[in-house]
Order: C-alpha cells, then sequence, then structure tokens
C-alpha cells in the first residue's frame, strides 16, 4: 500500500503520516482534521474531569459522550457515598488543626514549651548527680582510717618539736667562773679590778704571756651540734686576741678580744666586755681551751666562759 492511501480498512493499515510524502499527496492524503493521529479520526481531547462516572471503556460504540461545562463535575457522576446503601461521611480535621469555629486555623503543638521541659528535666538530672558526687567525697573524707592528703594548720605552724626534744632544748647549758678554769702557763688568779662579772669578783690575770691558758672541761653537752662559746673579759683601752682550741683542734678563728667597751687607754675596770666563737661540741663531755700563742696579742684579763645551743649573737 502506498502513503497516503485512504482505502484501508483499519487504522492500523493506514499510514498516518502519508501526507508528509510528495508520494502520499500525490494520492490525495491530507493532514488530520481531527484528533491527533489518523485522518479524520474522532478526537480524544478532553477536559479535566470530564470522564463520565462508571462510562465503559472509551471509543465503545452506543456510548454517547456527556461533557459538561467547564470546572463542573459531569452530570452522569455521583459521588460513591450518594449511592443507596451508602454510609454518610463526615469531613475529618486536619492533625493538628481545630475543628470548629468557621473553618478557622487552630494552633500547632506548644514545641516551646516541651523544649523548656526537656531542659529543666536534663538539669535536674546534672545537679542531682554533682549532689550525689559530692556527698560520696564527704564520706570518704569522714572515713576515720584515711589519712588527710595536706597537713593542717596547726601541724604545719608547730614551730617547736614535742616531748623529749622540746625538753633538751630547755636544759640550761653549762657555765663556768674564773676561779673553777684550769690555769696553765704562768696565768693566775685575781680580785683587785673592779668589774669582773665572776662570783667574788675573780678573774684569771698573767695571761699576757705565751704560752699562759685557761682550760675548761665540759660535761654534760645534751647532743652533738652547734653551739656559741662566750668569753667575758677586760682589756685596757686597746684590742687583744687570743688562740681557741675545741677537742685538741685549734680553730681557724681566734678568740677576738677587741676594746668593745671603749674604756680609755689603761683602764682596765672600764673595759670590761664579752665575745663570742662558734663552735661544734661532741655529746657528754668536751675540752675547751683559750691560749696565747705565738703571735697573739694577749694583754687581756679573763672571768667567765658559758655556751649557748646553737649559733646565735646574743647570749645573755
Amino acid at each position: 500500500m502506498t502513503p497516503g492511501n485512504n482505502g484501508a480498512s483499519t487504522p492500523e493499515d493506514d499510514d498516518p503520516f502519508g501526507y508528509l510524502y510528495a508520494d502520499g499527496q500525490a494520492n490525495g492524503a491530507q493532514p488530520p482534521s481531527g484528533g491527533y493521529g489518523y485522518p479524520n479520526s474522532v478526537s480524544r481531547v478532553r477536559a479535566v474531569g470530564e470522564r463520565p462516572y462508571g462510562q465503559q471503556a472509551y471509543g465503545q460504540p452506543g456510548v454517547p459522550q456527556q461533557q459538561g461545562a467547564y470546572g463542573r463535575p459531569n452530570a452522569s457522576y455521583a459521588a460513591p457515598e450518594t449511592f443507596p446503601g451508602s454510609a454518610p461521611t463526615t469531613q475529618q480535621p486536619m492533625p493538628g488543626h481545630a475543628s470548629g469555629g468557621g473553618g478557622g486555623r487552630g494552633r500547632g503543638p506548644n514545641t516551646r514549651g516541651l523544649l523548656i521541659g526537656a531542659i529543666a528535666v536534663v538539669a535536674a538530672v546534672v545537679i542531682g548527680i554533682s549532689v550525689a558526687m559530692l556527698g560520696g567525697d564527704d564520706d570518704k573524707n569522714a572515713g576515720g582510717d584515711q589519712a588527710s592528703p595536706t597537713p593542717s594548720v596547726s601541724q604545719s605552724a608547730e614551730s617547736t618539736p614535742s616531748g623529749e626534744s622540746s625538753a633538751e632544748s630547755e636544759v640550761e647549758l653549762p657555765k663556768i667562773d674564773a676561779k673553777a678554769l684550769q690555769l696553765g702557763g704562768g696565768a693566775t688568779t685575781a680580785s683587785d679590778i673592779q668589774g669582773a662579772q665572776a662570783d667574788g669578783g675573780v678573774y684569771v690575770t698573767g695571761f699576757n704571756a705565751v704560752g699562759a691558758s685557761v682550760t675548761w672541761t665540759v660535761n654534760g653537752i645534751p647532743e652533738s651540734g652547734k653551739y656559741t662559746l662566750y668569753v667575758g673579759y677586760g682589756v685596757p683601752g686597746k684590742d687583744a686576741n687570743a688562740t681557741l682550741t675545741v677537742n685538741g683542734t685549734p680553730s681557724t678563728t681566734g678568740v677576738d678580744l677587741k676594746n668593745w667597751a671603749n674604756a680609755p687607754e689603761g683602764d682596765y675596770a672600764k673595759g670590761w666586755t664579752r665575745t663570742y666563737n662558734y663552735i661544734q661540741l661532741n655529746k657528754g663531755t668536751n675540752t675547751i681551751k683559750v691560749s696565747c700563742e705565738q703571735g697573739n696579742q694577749c694583754d687581756a684579763n679573763l672571768d667567765q666562759m658559758w655556751l649557748v645551743k646553737g649559733w646565735v649573737k646574743s647570749g645573755g
């Protein structure tokens, strides 16, 4: 069959596009005048919503097409609920919308209130956990068998030891007068110069000669350690010095017998004063010797010797 032949028995045998070809046009093929597709075919274009409800399949013979006005339902359409025996239907409100009041729009769920409630619950849980933890720490600290990690104020402020050590610090250390010293090298005692602090005003004289010495055997030293040796003396308005020996070992520092009283030269009575040396002693018995050795200037009178615990600058 040639394009554009209108003698086809069925639409399938006809060439719908025969009018596009030269031979089809020569055979009288024409563009379609009705619906899209075949020439002279029935228009299938319908307005939206115009299909009859319950109508038979489109194109079946004997069924007339019913068309209503645009935008209106077909007259043959009937809602299902209008059929006999059908249950009436009611319009259900949308979730979250009010069902009454002239079609007005209702309020949604109070999400802000829910959020505030959730935050309050979380805060309460956190506070409860914190209180429980603090309570647990208090229970630990309350335990009688647990030591405190740091000393208390009273412990750290305690400056003196208790018990035996405190008693030892209060022990009075030995003191000796001139008449009880062991004399050597021509040294003697006298009492004619006023101002000596020893018992009876007795002092050691004749010390201004090489080899002269005084020795003190000290008993009852409570413990080994540092002590300060004080020597009472008088000079005639000028400086002097001597050598110190402790437990047989000469000290590198001599006994400084200066005119600290600022007495006029030649006046022994106004030249009484004292000096000190730092020494190390052993617990128990020790020997302390002050002597006039070669190179010393020893023009001085000695009246007392005493000890103070530690290395201090004031010994009474």
